[in-house]
């Protein structure tokens, strides 16, 4: 699964391809902001470096550079490849948080040394990517076929001379998780068809349901588990967030970034929402103590439910359909041209994000395949959640990942995303209004942006 990112420093190269403020026009991505990864990784180092042509019995090594819980691994897809070619040896080294593992990538591709023969490049960094780091990566349009991915998913990581340096792993269709039994005790209807009709359409319904929440639901508990988590889905599904088409950077003067944040502050104010910052140890409690009522739930969500909660929450869950569609999360395999196996690493990366293996992966990993020849498998449409019982996950996700609009994405996207959440309407739960939390919000993020 592929949860929220840390911002950072970011290390520019002048070897990529030159695009002036160059801003990719696709489909909505919303994975953006503050988070710890999920997953059971090794976050003991940054440095994705240790390729060698040799693996064990003179095998061909191909190594894999990744951060949080791919799932590749875990799904038995390097096995199942090994078996196909037994000349193949893959291994792969993990770090747990994007935020510690993108910066020594960059720096990694900008020294052209020390990378893995593939590494992996979080949806919220992919702009930058193919804008300054292009020339380092193998072209995959030879071994990827465009057809099988997703539209916006294939131009998301591909440059405007048409050079595609990644292939997509997972996307992110943005739904609603909520409680059953929560919803059933506040006197609101618990079935999925109509619990999406309460708010089908308008954020502002889904922030009235919460209204509707508060008055009779359980003290002690909240609507929202996060005001970070009511701001990034409202702006996942907005064509228009951070920077226009021309590549300026528009947050400040945009009515749909001022909407959202000011809708969370309300909500915040009221008495909606936790305030805890996601995937963050005091919201993992809020998790297994049944604090909040509902979530915003991209697929890996499920997982990441799954993992915090208590045994007893198992099936209490049920999963709606979000007001408006968007997209949470996605990530992509690229092929440095300095590695030994370029030719072996893409043909891997090719068959680790084919339509089959991406159907596999969300069947064990909760992974939301890219590729929309796997939405017709069985692996997809039978897929259930323990969490969620008998919710048919697949189609509801297939469902949301068809009407995804399309995104104009900037590169330091993730620093945007990161400042209103992490230092903006998190603020309003702590006392300060909306106008304060917007102010140094919009503070911090010019101070990283150096505007």
């Amino acid at each position: 699964m592929r949860a929220r990112t840390l911002p950072h420093s970011r290390l520019r190269s002048s070897g990529g391809t030159p695009i002036a403020r160059r801003v990719v026009v696709l489909a909505a991505v919303a994975s953006l902001g503050a988070g710890l990864l999920a997953g059971c990784a090794d976050d003991g180092g940054d440095d994705p470096s240790g390729s060698s042509s040799e693996g064990g019995g003179g095998k061909t090594k191909i190594t894999l550079g990744l951060f949080g819980t791919a799932g590749f691994e875990e799904s038995g897809l390097y096995k199942e490849y090994e078996k196909l070619h037994p000349d193949i040896d893959i291994q792969q080294t993990v770090v747990e948080r994007n935020e510690n593992y993108y910066p020594a990538l960059v720096n990694h591709l900008t020294t052209n040394s020390g990378l893995q023969d593939i590494q992996m490049v979080e949806v919220g960094n992919i702009a930058e990517v193919v804008e300054t780091q292009s020339s380092k990566l193998l072209d995959l349009s030879k071994y990827g076929k465009e057809s099988d991915y997703l539209d916006w998913k294939w131009k998301q990581a591909t440059t405007t001379d048409g050079q595609t340096i990644g292939l997509g792993t997972d996307v992110g269709p943005m739904a609603i998780c909520y409680r059953k039994d929560m919803f059933e005790a506040a006197g609101l209807p618990t079935d999925r068809e109509e619990v999406g009709k309460l708010w089908a359409g308008s954020w502002d319904k889904f922030v009235d349901v919460g209204k509707q929440y508060k008055e009779k639901g359980a003290k002690g508990t909240t609507f929202l588990d996060s005001p970070g988590g009511l701001i990034q889905a409202i702006l996942s599904g907005e064509k228009d967030r951070f920077y226009n088409a021309s590549g300026d950077v528009i947050y400040k003067t945009n009515p749909a970034v001022k909407s959202a944040f000011d809708l969370t502050a309300q909500a915040a104010e009221d008495g909606l929402i936790g305030n805890q910052t996601q995937f963050q140890p005091a919201w993992d409690t809020t998790i297994a103590n049944s604090k909040f009522a509902a979530m915003s739930c991209p697929p890996w969500m499920l997982g990441y439910i799954k993992g915090k909660s208590k045994e007893d929450a198992a099936g209490k869950w049920d999963i709606a359909q979000a007001p408006k569609s968007g997209n949470w999360g996605g990530s992509f395999l690229a092929v440095p041209k300095s590695g030994k196996n370029t030719e072996e690493a893409a043909k891997l990366a090719a068959w680790l994000t084919a339509p089959e293996q991406q159907a596999k992966l969300f069947a064990v990993q909760g992974s939301f395949p890219s590729t929309p020849a796997a939405y017709e498998s069985t692996e997809v449409t039978s897929a259930k959640n323990d969490m969620t019982g008998d919710a048919p996950i697949g189609t509801i996700f297939a469902e949301a990942a068809e009407n995804i609009p399309v995104q104009t994405i900037g590169p330091k996207d993730q620093i945007i995303q990161q400042g209103l959440t992490d230092n903006g309407v998190i603020l309003v739960t702590q006392g300060k209004s909306a106008k304060e939390a917007w102010d140094t919000a919009t503070k911090t993020i010019d101070n990283n942006l150096d505007q």
